[in-house]
Order: C-alpha cells, then structure tokens, then sequence
C-alpha cells in the first residue's frame, strides 16, 4: 500500500500520513504597505475589502475601546475574507496555516479576535471553536496572540 498521493495534483514523493501542506497566502502590498505607513483601517479596509489585515486591526481597535460587538462584526468579517483567500490557495478545510508567514497573520488574527469577542458576549461554543482552529492553524499564532 502506497502513502504517497496518486493524483495530478499530489506531490509523488509527499507522506500522505504528514498531513496537507500549509497554506502560504500571497502578499497583499496595497493594504499590507496602508497600514505600515498609517493609513486608518477603515480606509484600507474600504479599499481593500477583500484583505483580512485591515479588518484585524479594526477588530482590535474596537475591542481596546471596549466595543465588543463591534470587533466581533469586524473580526467576522476578517475571518470570513481570510476563508476565501485560503481557499483559492489551496487549502481543503483543515491543515497548517503558519504564523511565521506575514501574509497568513491578517486571517489569523481575524480568527483570534472573533474568538475574543464571541467569549466576550457569551458565545463559548463559538470561542471554544476559534481557540482550536487558531491551534490547529498554528501553535505559534495562538502562543502569540494568547
């Protein structure tokens, strides 16, 4: 019995028992170079709808001004655009989503802040299943983000 994939798109030399891959999403200058020089998030997120980062920083701008409603809509939202971006990159649902690459850490962050918030309000099953899946994404970003 082989443990290597069979199909176009496997890797014939991967270990299937491994696991899948991570998932690396592609740099995203416009807002990634918005918000290093300053720019508001809301702007960047206005602009760059489609980009977890600016929706993370919101999230976590409301969330220190004691907004919590707030953050969990903008983490939502964040959360949600990540999905998309992973999904068009590769990703099936479930495997490791690294911290250590800049690009991954807006949906990240997203997921860490909708976890906050929704523990925030009451929401356990919601926060209890953000903290696995920010785990499972990554150890090093759960550490991180505590």
């Amino acid at each position: 019995m082989s443990l290597h994939g069979t199909g176009s798109d496997a890797d014939p030399g991967r270990n299937l028992l491994a696991g899948p891959p991570p998932t690396l999403l592609p740099d995203e200058p416009g807002p990634r170079e918005a918000l290093e020089r300053g720019d508001a998030p809301a702007v960047v997120a206005a602009e760059f709808p489609a980009a977890s980062a600016p929706w993370a920083e919101l999230a976590d701008n409301a969330f220190a001004a004691g907004n919590v409603i707030e953050s969990y809509a903008y983490a939502r939202v964040g959360y949600h655009r990540g999905l998309d971006a992973l999904r068009r990159n590769g990703w099936k649902g479930h495997g490791p989503v690294p911290w250590a690459h800049a690009p991954n850490r807006g949906f990240l962050r997203s997921l860490h802040a909708l976890g906050r918030a929704a523990a925030a309000i009451g929401e356990s099953d919601e926060a209890q299943r953000c903290a696995t899946f920010l785990r499972d994404s990554d150890p090093a970003a759960a550490a991180e983000l505590g």
